[in-house]
């Protein structure tokens, strides 16, 4: 079977560019499943309820987040009763939410998501590794196919994330940075790996914000509010191939499609 999996999708722009893009995309690659991170759908940081529910009704099927996803107060009810949202597994357990789902495909294939949460260079959160350890058992007793969103900065922690979960995940997913690498490959040839599968939102931007606000901050060191920039947007993910009856992964490539608002 056939999985996209987006990056961040960045403001209005980006979700404009999903819903425009995504219906071909689905029609071309023949695409099963589809799961995105959102959480900076709303403004640019963070996520709100109508922002999710307009990729969810575009076709995204699971919404992964991170850092962000507590920016909208509004969310917070919300998260708790839409199954397709996930915040980090190693958040707190009594945050609202849940940090991985099962979700079928149209044939009826049971597809599992893990959204986790790197340490370093971020908040103080629970152990990625040991949480995700302690998951396992559990989810892939409901599904044979498991991706993890790995929502982190440094690469070294996405990378050692890949290599602690190989032969155990179909596929681990970095997220957060917006730049999409060019490292994307099968682990021990059964778990499809990319440190950062980049940015669905607009190309003439710093990491989606408007760069004239962010040369501002760089060159005065002064407060700027950052505001999501317009114009033309790119739709950036990874293609992943799983062997249905396994789990294993068959193969990994990116994707990215151009969008001119």
């Amino acid at each position: 079977m056939r999985i996209l999996f987006l990056g961040d999708v960045v403001g209005k722009s980006g979700r404009r560019a999903v819903a425009a893009v995504l219906p071909r995309l689905i029609d071309r690659e023949r695409l099963d499943f589809v799961v995105a991170n959102g959480e900076n759908v709303a403004g640019g940081a963070g996520v709100d309820p109508k922002s999710a529910r307009e990729l969810l009704e575009a076709g995204v099927d699971v919404l992964t987040s991170g850092n962000h996803i507590w920016r909208d107060k509004n969310i917070v009810e919300f998260i708790d009763n839409e199954p397709r949202l996930l915040r980090p597994a190693n958040f707190p357990p009594m945050v609202p939410g849940r940090g991985w789902t099962v979700s079928e495909t149209a044939a009826g294939i049971p597809v599992a998501v893990v959204n986790l949460i790197g340490r370093v260079f971020m908040d103080s959160v629970d152990c990625p590794f040991r949480v995700i350890e302690a998951l396992l058992p559990e989810v892939r007793a409901r599904a044979r196919i498991v991706l993890v969103d790995m929502h982190a900065e440094a690469t070294s922690e996405k990378t050692a994330m890949g290599w602690f979960l190989v032969g155990k995940v179909s596929a681990v997913v970095g997220t957060h940075t917006h730049v999409q690498t060019a490292d994307e490959r099968l682990l021990a040839g059964e778990t499809a790996y990319i440190t950062d599968s980049g940015m669905c939102g607009p190309t003439e931007s710093v990491i989606g914000v408007r760069h004239e606000l962010t040369l501002r901050r760089f060159l005065t060191h002064m407060p700027v509010k950052f505001e999501v920039a317009s114009g033309p947007a790119s739709v950036q993910g990874v293609v992943l191939d799983v062997d249905a009856e396994s789990g294993r992964a068959l193969g990994i490539r990116r994707v990215q499609e151009l969008y001119d608002i």
